[in-house]
């Protein structure tokens, strides 16, 4: 028996839930820190003062509650490139560019380009001009919206002026500048291209038809690849081609009743497969490292989105503890996580364990202002056999070794999440293991 045109179009829109999921993911974040604060009256957004919208500017974080807090941009290249400069430091940082669908286009930072100060140009699908004298790489982009998610190491509350003085050191500069010649004029793009008047992020949409949309608005930034140009054929046939103006309200009764649902599949595909996920790797990657594996991607997206690539940072943590108990809870027992003398996390840089409340994955709030310990934690005890144990407690311990290693926990369910940049062939091969979370009588 042939396959029906209603099951094709199921089966058509299936792939391009998946398909979009981290593109409207990616765009939902890009929409809250670009467009949102620049529609305000005043320039700054209220749930982040001091930070202005729109592209081409740093925002960063410098909250000591991550070991590696966020520096956040965005770039429009239909105009011309783009520019990050970045300074000499000894201190571990990274700024991944990546496209509007997450697929990372190149990294700066201490693994890829070293710690000497850098010029590094970001350009469009479109770009073909002489690269200019004193620029160090060129990352070339495969979507006209980029995003820039940094990170810079920071060793605690007593380290915050260092990171900022890295951090300022981050420069964006658009190539007309740094030529000095007068700014390009951006080439009109089908539909709204004015920040004004770009959609509105609706959360709902992810569950329907509706949020083709906006992938038929985005993709209109996204020139089809050559590996892609058969299954964007098919979108097209849909009527998602990137011109901006789908409007699934059009679509019969009976293409729109496969189209929802092509997407509850969608949905139940992803599900599926991030339940079977335990560490990261291969959900996060270049384009080249996905290999055209659209679930991956969508895998990666919903489990972390803008999770690093494997050879930068490796992520792994613990849902249950020893005895099975998931989620565990420190209302009712202590833990500890003992690794074995030879057996601490082998990174390159560093590695950290950092704690949050469930259900909402809330940072725990406590007197020591710990959200999290690693080999860089001031103070950290080993033992005299090389191991390391670390306490996971609501209350601190009164042993002052014990002290040195407790990470704070909440009167409640917990999750621990262990992140590991530089991560070795060890990690990544699976020759390393994570120690038990093991509960304590």
């Amino acid at each position: 028996m042939g396959v029906s045109a209603v099951d094709v179009v199921r089966r058509t829109a299936a792939e391009a839930w998946i398909y979009a999921y981290p593109i409207l993911l990616n765009y939902r974040t890009m929409y809250r820190h670009v467009v949102e604060p620049a529609d305000l009256d005043s320039p700054a957004d209220p749930a982040d003062p001091g930070y202005v919208g729109g592209f081409g500017r740093f925002r960063h974080d410098t909250r000591p509650v991550s070991a590696t807090p966020y520096s956040w941009a965005w770039l429009d290249l239909r105009a011309e490139p783009w520019i990050v400069s970045v300074p000499a430091t000894d201190r571990y940082y990274v700024l991944p560019v990546h496209d509007l669908d997450t697929c990372y286009v190149g990294l700066v930072g201490t693994r890829t380009t070293g710690t000497q100060p850098g010029s590094h140009l970001i350009a469009g699908p479109d770009w073909a001009d002489p690269v200019p004298d004193g620029i160090d790489s060129v990352l070339r982009a495969d979507t006209f919206l980029v995003g820039i998610v940094g990170r810079t190491f920071l060793a605690g509350p007593d380290d915050v002026t260092g990171l900022r003085t890295v951090q300022e050191g981050y420069r964006l500069t658009p190539l007309s500048e740094r030529l000095g010649e007068p700014a390009p004029r951006v080439a009109p793009q089908p539909g709204r291209r004015d920040w004004h008047d770009w959609p509105a992020w609706d959360e709902e949409s992810l569950r329907s038809a509706a949020c083709f949309r906006l992938l038929d608005f985005l993709l209109g930034f996204f020139p089809a690849l050559p590996e892609e140009a058969e299954l964007r054929g098919n979108f097209g046939e849909l009527g998602i081609d990137g011109s901006g103006v789908f409007e699934p309200d059009a679509l019969t009764h009976e293409i729109r009743t496969a189209v929802e649902l092509g997407v509850l599949d969608a949905r139940q595909l992803l599900r599926t497969a991030t339940a079977r996920a335990t560490v990261s790797s291969g959900w996060f990657g270049t384009r080249a490292e996905y290999g055209g594996n659209i679930l991956a991607r969508a895998v990666g997206a919903h489990l972390g989105l803008y999770g690093l690539p494997g050879d930068e940072a490796w992520y792994g943590g613990w849902a249950a503890d020893s005895e099975g108990n998931a989620p565990p809870d420190a209302g009712a027992r202590d833990y500890t996580l003992r690794f074995e003398p030879g057996k601490l996390p082998p990174a390159r840089f560093f590695w950290s364990v950092a704690i949050h409340r469930l259900p909402g994955h809330t940072l725990v709030d406590n007197p020591e202002g710990r959200y999290w310990i690693g080999d860089r934690t001031p103070g950290l005890v080993q033992a005299s056999d090389g191991g390391l144990t670390l306490y996971v407690q609501r209350e601190r311990p009164t042993e002052p070794d014990e002290a040195a290693n407790w990470l704070p926990a909440p009167a409640g369910p917990f999750t621990l999440v262990m992140s590991i940049y530089g991560p070795t062939t060890a990690v990544r091969d699976g020759s390393w293991t994570m120690p038990p979370l093991v509960p304590q009588s």
